[in-house]
């Protein structure tokens, strides 16, 4: 009797060994058929965009405008030194900034504040970038804390607020970014920060010695045109260091277990104010390094405007939506919309077509990540539950 029931007790703990990595695997089967499935449905506008041809019924054409669209968008990412350059450039900020955004999803938090986070860690870098002169490695080291430490206080901001009152992040986040936009435009028209014989928002410029080596150094080429920087290497630093809080560290265990379940959490002992609290304090950090990474790296030519953040912030949620959250995900779609954007410029240089279409292939890869059921019904795939075990984040109910 007993031999006979023993495979049967077997199966289910094969069964729960091997969930997580078939979860895995469905996530990334359907993530990367999103991506397929966005990047078809833009060659299709591609093709229509071709007006002439359209009108004249030459599919043969419309496909040649196709294929050469999509080459000139892969070898404006990674066809030259500039391409990679460019490619690696746009993906540094969205690192820092999309693991801003992923921190706050893995502890149940939506935080739409990089943009704010952003321009407060990039003002306290270029402060500290044109006010000292100190020796080369203690400066970009200096200034890179101080990104850190405003970004994170300008997160932490947020979480005070929701520990101690019950505000909700989404509304603070959105209007603490309108705060940090005017902050800053107040700072760089005060004598402290705006440029000598300048009358418009731009602040002073930062010290050769404040800023963060090229990563391409070793080619004989202009800055101009090789502009990546070791910034990036910084922000594979902070993926890998988000790795292991994330599945490594109890602290990030813990803000995981809020994120999945805050009543469970609050019955094992664990601090909801302190892990609410600490997990925006974190993300601001990571987000006010991105701010800091431009400003250092040169991206802004050495110095601070009001569009110092541009839209990295919340291009930031679609990365970390594609990224689904997690560290290598999200470095991924960084690099991937670090391409786009790189590429979409040779795209138009070599074909004509609009840049604004690299705009489309990107939203309708951010529509069908976060429409799994759509992706499924295309592509005729079976239900196979919840992907990734647990929720993004846990809405206004939490």
């Amino acid at each position: 009797m007993t031999a006979a029931i023993a495979p049967q007790s077997q199966a289910p703990d094969d069964h729960l060994h091997e969930s997580p990595w078939i979860h895995r695997l469905s996530s990334l089967r359907l993530t990367s058929l999103a991506v397929l499935t966005a990047l078809v449905l833009g060659a299709f506008i591609v093709a229509l965009s071709d007006i002439d041809k359209v009108k004249h019924g030459d599919i043969g054409g419309m496909l040649t405008t196709v294929k050469d669209s999509y080459v000139a968008l892969a070898k404006g990412a990674f066809g030259s030194w500039r391409g990679w350059s460019e490619t690696i450039t746009a993906a540094t900020p969205l690192m820092f900034a999309g693991i801003a955004v992923a921190l706050g999803f893995k502890a149940g938090l939506f935080n739409i504040g990089a943009t704010g986070q952003m321009l407060a860690g990039g003002m306290a870098a270029v402060w500290v970038g044109f006010r000292f002169d100190l020796p080369a490695p203690i400066h970009v080291t200096l200034a890179l804390l101080a990104a850190i430490i405003v970004g994170g206080a300008f997160g932490g901001i947020v979480g005070l607020l929701k520990a101690r009152t019950g505000a909700h992040e989404v509304i603070t986040t959105i209007m603490l970014n309108y705060v940090a936009a005017g902050l800053a435009l107040w700072l760089l028209k005060t004598s402290e920060f705006q440029r000598p014989g300048r009358g418009d928002p731009v602040s002073k410029d930062i010290h050769t010695s404040a800023k963060l080596p090229s990563l391409f150094g070793f080619l004989d080429r202009s800055t101009l045109e090789i502009r990546a920087h070791t910034g990036f290497l910084l922000a594979l630093a902070a993926v890998v260091l988000f790795w292991w809080l994330m599945k490594r560290s109890k602290l990030g265990f813990e803000f995981r277990t809020f994120g999945a379940n805050a009543d469970a959490a609050r019955y094992a002992g664990m601090n909801p104010g302190r892990l609410t609290i600490g997990a925006m304090f974190m993300a601001g950090a990571f987000a006010g390094l991105a701010g800091g990474s431009e400003i250092l790296g040169g991206v802004t030519q050495n110095h601070a405007t009001t569009g110092l953040a541009g839209n990295v912030g919340f291009d930031a949620i679609a990365v970390a939506l594609l990224g689904r959250s997690s560290p290598w995900g999200t470095a991924a779609a960084a690099l991937l919309f670090g391409a786009l954007k790189a590429g979409g410029d040779q795209m138009q240089v070599d074909t004509g077509v609009p840049v604004d279409l690299v705009l489309v292939i990107r939203a309708l890869i951010v529509l069908f990540v976060a429409a799994p059921a759509l992706t499924r019904i295309i592509w005729r795939l079976k239900d196979k539950g919840t992907e990734g075990g647990t929720p993004l984040f846990r809405g206004w109910g939490s």
